[in-house]
């Protein structure tokens, strides 16, 4: 008995996409999940010779592809309406094997300014400086800026549906649009958006990026980053990133996140549900200098968000300051008991990081990010009055002791 295929996956609604998209019953043990397969090697055909030692079907090598490694990538493709998806170590581990693979020395790319920091080094430094290849960063809310920045040696345009750190909205539409037209690709990072939330692939990018390590797994303990798009873009990355590099997810974390995945939905509809409350409780006290949230009418890409969403939310997450230094947004990170102060996002319980107004990226932050810094806020699973509840007490105690 197998599970539904990848064609009948398409008919199921997202809850049961979840749990039965690339899960088989196991034909040895009759196990219903996919179980964890920690060996490297496979047993060979009795006549090996015809092999392709860089091929990527299973049953030869785990570098190559493992047996957890392909449940989850047919899982990933069909979340995100894919015909193709590749599971890596880590979300820099996908984004890497997308530029590495697809750009060449020469090449240009236009990239977001507000970017998540390992892309800024990959195309402020690393690219650049190993391979020659040139980038322009722009605000990416801009399409004429973004018309503008496009050169006929334009491979990539590389954006995030919601920004890290910003909250940056990008209109994914229309910068598929302004990428086709020159003949370049569409890289979206969805890492803060992911399915069902939002899939950008019906918005016309052509390689969706994770870091699985968020929400996707959803409960912080693995790590694993993955592309999906079609399959002769997704192809390329298997036989050079992962196969020739070696960037390859391991068997256990691809398992633990075939089993954090089955959740997702269920998960989504809580983080989104909560975010837009505590979002308006930080808003409308004094003590808070700012909030950036898609889900708020003073956010600048609100319509787009509203728009491109389409009324399922506005992402979990948010960056905020209180009305004070450095030393009051530590402060108030010191007086919450329930938020956990920790890099990462997209875990079970609600996560916090106090990062400063310094850096080479903060340029090309709003003003009130270069002015107090901010503070990342990833809001979990917990009840929301409890957060509230929290959040309230943390300003209190911030400002009572001041």
């Amino acid at each position: 008995m197998t599970r539904p295929d990848k064609h009948e996956t398409r008919t199921l609604s997202d809850l049961s996409l979840a749990v039965h998209a690339g899960n088989d019953i196991d034909p040895g043990t009759r196990a219903l999940r996919t179980p964890l397969v920690m060996a490297n090697s496979y047993a060979l055909p009795d006549d090996p010779s015809a092999i392709s030692w860089s091929s990527t079907e299973g049953g030869l090598y785990t570098r190559n592809t493992g047996a957890n490694q392909v449940a989850l990538q047919r899982k990933l493709a069909a979340l995100d309406e894919g015909e193709d998806a590749v599971a890596l170590a880590s979300g820099v581990a996908a984004l890497h094997a997308v530029f590495f693979t697809h750009l060449r020395s020469g090449d240009h790319v236009v990239v977001a300014d507000a970017t998540y920091e390992a892309t800024y080094k990959l195309f402020t430094d690393l690219l650049p400086r190993k391979y020659g290849v040139e980038a322009t960063f722009v605000d990416i809310a801009d399409a004429d800026a973004v018309r503008a920045a496009v050169r006929p040696a334009t491979r990539l345009v590389v954006t995030e549906a919601i920004a890290n750190p910003t909250t940056k909205v990008s209109d994914v539409a229309a910068l598929a649009e302004i990428a086709h037209a020159a003949g370049a690709l569409l890289v979206v990072d969805s890492t803060f958006t992911p399915p069902p939330f939002y899939r950008p692939l019906r918005d016309g990018a052509d390689l969706v990026v994770h870091s699985l390590t968020k929400y996707v797994n959803g409960h912080g303990d693995a790590m694993g980053g993955a592309v999906v798009g079609r399959r002769e873009l997704v192809q390329p990355i298997k036989d050079e990133a992962m196969v020739d590099v070696g960037g390859v997810i391991s068997p256990f974390n691809a398992w633990q996140i075939t089993r954090g995945s089955v959740t997702l939905p269920l998960r989504l509809r809580q983080h989104l549900a909560t975010a837009p409350v505590l979002a308006e409780t930080l808003e409308a006290d004094p003590r808070v200098a700012f909030v950036a949230f898609p889900g708020l009418a003073s956010h600048p890409q609100h319509e787009v968000a509203e728009r491109q969403f389409g009324g399922r939310g506005f992402g979990a997450m948010m960056a905020f300051a209180v009305d004070g230094d450095a030393d009051a947004q530590n402060r108030f990170v010191a007086n919450l008991r329930l938020i956990t102060s920790a890099v990462s996002l997209g875990h079970d319980e609600s996560l916090i990081v106090h990062v400063g107004a310094e850096g080479p990226r903060v340029r090309a932050y709003p003003e009130p990010f270069r002015r107090y810094g901010h503070l990342r806020f990833s809001v979990g699973l917990e009840d929301v009055e409890d957060l509230r509840a929290d959040l309230l007490a943390a300003l209190d105690a911030t400002f009572d002791a001041r």
